[in-house]
């Protein structure tokens, strides 16, 4: 799921870049086996070419990050998870529109 505009997280670096930004943050919970994800995907790259400067954008592979995905619950990907300033404000599960995530960050923006 690399991107330009999408940064690649990990169960090493998850708290700290979630804790770490002044911007709220996004990250995208998928999976390489996920249809769903794969429709995801582009929705999620232009959400954060658009919010560029205003919400930091992350994607993490459930599959090969087990400690996040268990500490957050993910249950059913793909999954997006709002933080702003380390506490999750927004949950969105499965393959939604762009308007809907734009929705969820405006409520926490």
């Amino acid at each position: 799921m690399a991107s330009e505009h999408i940064q690649e997280l990990s169960d090493k670096d998850f708290e700290t870049t979630i804790s770490g930004s002044a911007l709220p943050v996004m990250v995208d919970f998928w999976a390489d086996w996920c249809p769903p994800c794969k429709i995801l995907t582009p929705r999620v790259d232009n959400i954060a070419k658009q919010l560029s400067g205003q919400l930091v954008v992350g994607s993490l592979n459930v599959d090969q990050n087990p400690e996040t995905a268990a500490k957050y619950n993910i249950t059913g990907i793909p999954t997006l998870i709002f933080f702003k300033d380390g506490e999750v404000q927004e949950i969105i599960v499965g393959a939604v529109g762009e308007e809907d995530i734009i929705s969820a960050f405006n409520k926490i923006k």
